[in-house]
């Protein structure tokens, strides 16, 4: 396997921008935040990947799992169902209540699973 063991550096960082856009906020704020470093955002903007604190620190921020970017390994994940994993989105978001956050799981489980009976 290649020197990165197989991490996509340049799919992980695609999504964490995802994520910045998402707030509303610059890299100098997901610097102060995360206590990255403005030079390791930059080696990531360029294709590198981060050190193993900053890959740490950056996902406990942005809830992406560093697995799920990881090529060549067996990395499909049979217990949490796709609902729950979708579940734990909304629980991270700040914009919505309680209330919110089941009602969005209970329709998104209620569409997921007439969706999965179709494809059966």
């Amino acid at each position: 396997m290649a020197e990165n063991k197989g991490f996509d550096g340049e799919a992980y960082y695609k999504a964490l921008s995802v994520t910045v856009d998402a707030r509303h906020i610059n890299w100098r704020q997901v610097s102060k935040e995360t206590g990255v470093g403005a030079s390791t955002l930059t080696r990531m903007s360029q294709g590198k990947g981060p050190d193993a604190a900053s890959l740490a620190a950056l996902s406990a921020w942005s809830g992406l799992n560093p697995a799920d970017y990881v090529e060549g390994i067996n990395n499909s994940d049979p217990s949490p169902d796709t609902v729950l994993k979708v579940a734990a989105i909304f629980r991270a978001d700040r914009n919505l209540s309680a209330e919110a956050k089941g009602a969005l799981e209970g329709i998104v489980r209620a569409a997921y699973d007439q969706m999965k009976k179709k494809k059966a």
